[in-house]
């Protein structure tokens, strides 16, 4: 029996490394058939936008690297901005067409993204946009464009900001399982929705600030390329003004009302070619292979761009957390290279381990004393996310950057209802006083939870302290501004929490000013894992994901998400530095 067991298993293992080479022969089949020559760009093109993947800020790709393109899960944001500044230079290239629904990008990427588009029109060339769908963000793009093209029964969503914040009290009580919170003193945001059942006026007050900051941003942008005025904006928002293509077209919103074959005809026309000829597109996955070759920005000497994106947690880190390993790896190789001459931090992160944050926070004060340091935040830059930049020579936001969101806590959880419920009872022998760890299954000890506090103050004043050093600010200002309250860029700027606001082009401008630069290359920092390794963990990883997908199923969208947010609250470790909440702005 065990020789016709073992022999079946080695008939599996032999099919499944099979199957492997034979993928990879496939692989490296394409690899030899492709290469630059192959990106085909025909004179009298059109570069076409369509953003079908999430958008990162960086994707980590090496050029050497013969699977960087095949395994990607991600756009990058650097590769889209320098696509499009490329075509701007590239005679071939005589506009654009946004053909997008859904783009997968926070609000702040977007802005870039459009910050480049109106770049790439100040050289004269169009930009045509065209969606069956235009949700918000969608249409904030598609704005910049010098037309704009709707489906005849599509759907455009122009309504104003919100967001959702979900409390957890009721649903702690009925199933006997809660989370302890422990935290600063007015501290309350954060923990907000683990103690009450409805949002505090002081929560609602900082949200709707929030969302109003960012909807103006929103709206000047638009205002600006639509030629409507922000007060009739707003106007066409509450009556739902462009509701139907019909009252879109009407209000301004957009120019006609065409079927695609009708948009590709007005292509056509400013192709200045017939009617019915092939239209000649350039695909933005295809002509971002074209332009990674080439360079913008020429030098000896090199300003380094780090990119630190995603949660942080303690540990070497990857393309989607940051962990203190791979960033200050990349920092100190920054630091260290005499060819390198200032670093750009570029930060998009909600925070987590305050003590990640601490050890990052140190590298980039080390560099500091070396050469100059620039930070540049992209969506969201809090609270641990604003730890690691308090120390930087100077700070960069958009105007629709999440940050500030100084504050810590704990969250523990614990389950003495339920195990009382079930018939689960705890008994713990210890040798001394302390010894006994904390129980899921036991209430919370007096002692352990003074601990826990005695803590977060130190780590709270040790952030209100090194946002203090960083910006130039005495403790008590920077605590007025801190509390954990959220700010868009534009009003972090009135805070003191940033120094200018801008892109990360503008925070490299910057870096090379401080830097007395007159020409200079740019060298990016991490570099992640081989795409051929990150897919080989995605086999390992992938009997998770198709349970996870299940379960999505099984219990609905909204319920996952409930899930997920829990499971990541239950997985923190250590005092946090994070975002209050979750925030899904639509």
């Amino acid at each position: 029996m065990n020789f016709l067991r073992n022999f079946l298993a080695s008939i599996l293992g032999s099919l499944f490394a099979f199957g492997i080479m034979f993928v990879m022969f496939l692989i490296f089949i394409s690899l030899v058939s492709s290469g630059e020559d192959t990106v085909a760009i025909e004179d009298n093109s059109i570069l076409e936008l369509q953003f079908k993947r999430q958008i990162s800020d960086y994707t980590g790709s090496d050029e050497l690297d013969p699977f960087a393109g095949i395994f990607k899960e991600s756009q990058g944001l650097d590769e889209i901005i320098q696509a499009i500044e490329v075509a701007k230079n590239d005679d071939r290239i005589k506009g654009i067409s946004i053909n997008n629904n859904f783009i997968m990008a926070g609000l702040a990427q977007t802005q870039a993204i459009r910050k480049s588009l109106e770049d790439f029109k100040a050289e004269g060339k169009f930009i045509y946009a065209y969606a069956d769908i235009f949700m918000q963000r969608d249409y904030y793009l598609a704005s910049v464009a010098d037309s704009i093209f709707i489906n005849p029964v599509g759907i455009l969503d122009f309504k104003g900001l919100s967001t959702e914040v979900l409390y957890y009290k009721e649903l702690q009580e009925k199933s006997g399982i809660k989370m302890e919170v422990i935290r600063h003193g007015k501290y309350k945001s954060a923990v907000e929705p683990y103690l009450e059942n409805n949002m505090s006026e002081a929560n609602r007050s900082q949200l709707t600030s929030l969302l109003q900051s960012l909807w103006n941003s929103m709206i000047v942008d638009i205002s600006k390329t639509r030629s409507i005025s922000e007060s009739d904006l707003n106007i066409i928002a509450d009556t739902l003004g462009g509701r139907t293509p019909k009252y879109a077209k009407k209000s301004g919103l957009i120019d006609d009302v065409v079927f695609y074959d009708e948009y590709e005809s007005k292509l056509a026309n400013a192709l200045k070619i017939k009617k019915n000829a092939d239209i000649n597109y350039s695909a933005l996955g295809d002509y971002v292979k074209y332009s990674n070759k080439k360079k913008l920005k020429f030098g000896d000497d090199k300003i380094a761009v780090v990119f630190a994106q995603g949660e942080i947690l303690y540990g070497e880190g990857g393309p989607n957390v940051i962990g203190q390993g791979i960033i200050n790896e990349a920092l100190i190789k920054a630091r260290e290279d005499d060819k390198v001459k200032a670093i750009v931090l570029r930060v998009n992160s909600p925070g987590g381990s305050a003590l990640t944050s601490d050890i990052i926070w140190r590298e980039v004060a080390l560099a500091k004393k070396v050469k100059p340091v620039i930070v540049s935040m992209g969506n969201v830059a809090a609270s641990g996310g604003y730890y690691i930049a308090a120390g930087a020579d100077k700070i960069f936001a958009e105007p629709t950057t999440i940050t500030g969101s100084i504050g810590v806590f704990g969250t523990v959880p614990n389950m003495t209802e339920l195990a009382g419920d079930i018939g689960i009872n705890a008994e713990q022998v210890g040798t001394n006083k302390n010894a006994v760890k904390y129980s899921l299954f036991e209430p919370m000890q007096e002692s352990f939870k003074n601990q826990v506090q005695e803590s977060i103050e130190e780590t709270y004043q040790t952030f209100l302290q090194r946002v203090s050093e960083g910006r130039n600010m005495t403790m008590a200002q920077v605590d007025s501004v801190a509390q954990g309250r959220v700010w868009s860029g534009t009003e972090a700027l009135e805070v003191g929490l940033v120094d200018e606001l801008g892109n990360l082009d503008d925070a490299i401008e910057a870096a090379a000013d401080l830097a007395s630069l007159s020409s200079y290359g740019i060298k990016k920092f991490p570099k992640y894992k081989s795409g051929f390794e990150r897919f080989m963990e995605d086999l390992e990883g992938a009997s998770l994901q198709i349970k996870e997908n299940l379960l999505k199923e099984e219990i609905g969208e909204e319920a996952y998400k409930v899930l997920k947010e829990l499971q990541s609250f239950k997985e923190q470790k250590g005092i946090q530095a994070r975002m209050p909440f979750v925030l899904d702005i639509k």
